[in-house]
């Protein structure tokens, strides 16, 4: 876990100003892709991406997109000490849940016939 300490406090006008553009640089890439439909579909892609791209470049300057990318930095960071089973495990543990699932299965299916025989004969012949 990182050390560092939070800054307290609300976001300058300033990064409110870029994040409200960044958001409207957005929605303009996906409305562009919609609204000019008459144009081929790499154009209208790349207007998509323009937006995409240009909005998350003018949002990663204020307060928030540096926080953002300190947690993505420090969770790739994480992810690195990740001790990943080895293909012999995955298909040990695979097995033995798909065994599980089967007896599992067969149990409450052998549950559910006893049960159906049982109000069919028993339970619903009382009447007569």
């Amino acid at each position: 876990m990182n050390a560092k300490v939070e800054q307290t406090g609300s976001s300058s006008v300033a990064d409110t100003a870029k994040l409200v553009l960044a958001l409207v640089i957005l929605v303009a890439g996906v409305v562009g892709y919609y609204w000019y439909n008459d144009l081929p579909g790499w154009q209208r892609l790349l207007m998509l991406l323009g937006g995409i791209v240009l909005g998350g470049a003018v949002g990663s300057v204020t307060r928030s997109g540096h926080a953002l990318r300190d947690y993505l930095g420090e969770s790739v960071f994480e992810l690195r000490k990740v001790v990943w089973p080895t293909r012999q495990e995955t298909i040990q543990t695979t097995i033995v849940i798909m065994v599980v699932v089967l007896v599992l299965s067969l149990l409450l299916g052998l549950i559910d016939l006893f049960l159906n025989w049982a109000i069919l004969q028993h339970l619903l012949k009382l009447g007569r």
